[in-house]
């Protein structure tokens, strides 16, 4: 974005929808890489849109938070098609005799989670098993594609050897297994893939059926002139095989323990910081590979999407290191990380301008500023935040610079009718004086304001568009449960909401 702003041409406006695939509409209890998210991208096309923003699209584990993914490279197996696996003749009708009696617009993960790995291992076994003379079997294109993904995918082996792993202890993480699996030599590692062959080939498989799905789908999306904008945690969550697998390239103890975690300290809005436990990178170690496991992770990444946001990007030039064991955030300190030299380095060898968007929201100082901009890097302006704070700020869009993305709200927010609803009368007043509005349709006043702003890019969440209230929201941070389970229902997306959509962008040259 920052290269056509600086262009002679008038730069190319990106406007759309952050929506994660999981709140699809559709029959098998979660959104997924079928037919209803080609009926989205349509709905993109049709409305005017040519951006489609989604969350982490990781593997998720505990809390089924995808900002807290086993892994930085594999994908999410909740939302792979079955219908597609009945096309390959690797499930059928029979098979969902005893499914459960879904709610259309919340995830129950507990359930689903049981269900669908019942049928993607049955899926798996008739795979396997290639005396089977239809579906994928009588498929070479689709065979050589899976063959062709085992081979390329140097992070795979790993993940499947990891999550097997997890399963043989029955879900027990990693730096609690036994020694020669906690901590293995090359020998030992082999030694277990033997073991464990058949439960690493599940694991293989339906990472193939996700990237396969999804990048079939990007296709489509972007031959009807719609980016993909990813997203990724910047820290690894203690439990993935990342930090398994690499442990020299963490903060941790002979044993696999860290000895710093990640958060942020106290502020106005929690007086004891927040404790997240991700270990912290050794930065040393990295910077003496050459950053070879970053520039591995954000070049796969770009193979998923058409940009990338990267949260908590402070932490690229200071973080937030606090003792292990630590019950609060309080007692940790700010220590540098290697900021210019990392993103000179991934500029260099991408070897074009970086599709990335930075995460700067909370707490930034100037040094923070200064990385974003040096890399021509666009920050984040999210409309909620600019009447919460009755001062002049920089969310307000007279404000705005073009290098920026503006949202409405973002996963993390409330809803814009709820935040609404919610928020302080001096907050209502100042929004209704600055649009010169009386507050009635909130919703579709802040996409216009969004749309309307001279940001580069423009984002709404679909809740926004359908003007849902809280029930709707995505998450609610600091909240342990229900969080990133809400789904809109099929007959959601109507002609009248693609007009108004398509008027919108049309109003402000987008």
């Amino acid at each position: 974005m920052a290269e056509e702003a600086g262009a002679s041409k008038k730069p190319k406006k990106y406007t759309g929808i952050l929506l994660h695939p999981t709140s699809l509409p559709g029959p098998y209890g979660i959104g997924e890489l079928g037919a209803s998210a080609y009926r989205f991208v349509d709905f993109l096309e049709r409305s005017g849109l040519n951006t489609w923003q989604v969350l982490p699209l990781g593997h998720t584990g505990f809390g089924d938070s995808p900002y807290q993914p086993f892994s930085a490279f594999a994908g999410q197996p909740l939302i792979i098609s079955l219908d597609h696996l009945k096309e390959l003749h690797l499930l059928y009708d029979e098979d969902f005799r005893d499914m459960p009696a879904w709610n259309a617009e919340q995830i129950n993960y507990g359930e689903l989670i049981e269900f669908k790995t019942g049928l993607l291992k049955l899926a798996y076994s008739r795979f396997h098993d290639e005396s089977l003379s239809d579906g994928i079997h009588d498929d070479p294109e689709m065979k050589q594609a899976y063959d062709n993904f085992c081979e390329t995918s140097v992070w795979l082996k790993d993940y499947a050897l990891f999550m097997a792993g997890k399963d043989y202890h029955q879900g027990m993480p990693w730096y609690m297994w036994e020694d020669n699996l906690k901590k293995p030599t090359k020998k030992q590692k082999e030694t277990w893939a033997k073991k464990l062959d058949t439960e690493m080939g599940y694991y293989k498989f339906i990472q193939f059926l996700f990237y396969y799905e999804w990048t079939t789908l990007k296709k489509y999306a972007n031959d009807k002139g719609i980016s993909i904008v990813g997203d990724i945690p910047i820290f690894m969550a203690w439990d993935s095989v990342d930090v398994w697998a690499n442990q020299s390239l963490f903060q941790l103890d002979s044993k696999g323990y860290p000895t710093v975690v990640a958060g942020v300290p106290p502020d106005y809005f929690s007086a004891t910081g927040q404790l997240w436990g991700n270990p912290l990178y050794n930065w040393k170690k990295h910077t003496e590979t050459g950053y070879e496991w970053w520039l591995n992770r954000i070049r796969y990444q770009l193979t998923l999407c058409d940009f990338l946001r990267i949260d908590h990007f402070r932490g690229f030039d200071k973080y937030w290191a606090i003792p292990y064991g630590e019950e609060t955030a309080i007692n940790g300190k700010w220590v540098e990380a290697p900021g210019v030299n990392f993103f000179t380095q991934l500029e260099a060898t991408l070897g074009y301008h970086l599709p990335i968007i930075a995460e700067d929201l909370g707490e930034i100082d100037d040094s923070v500023i200064e990385l974003r901009d040096k890399f021509g890097l666009p920050g984040m302006k999210v409309l909620q935040f600019a009447f919460e704070n009755p001062e002049e700020n920089d969310f307000l869009p007279h404000n705005f610079v073009r290098n920026c993305v503006c949202y409405t709200g973002t996963h993390d927010n409330d809803t814009t009718l709820g935040w609404y609803k919610h928020a302080y009368e001096a907050s209502k007043d100042k929004l209704r004086r600055y649009f010169s509005t009386d507050g009635y349709d909130i919703c579709w006043i802040m996409i216009r304001a969004c749309f309307g702003s001279v940001a580069n890019m423009a984002i709404v969440p679909m809740q926004d568009v359908l003007c849902l209230d809280s029930w709707a929201r995505m998450n609610t941070p600091g909240v342990g449960e229900g969080n990133w389970a809400w789904r809109y229902k099929e007959d959601a997306l109507t002609r009248e909401l693609e007009a108004r959509l398509y008027e919108t962008c049309k109003m402000f040259g987008r």
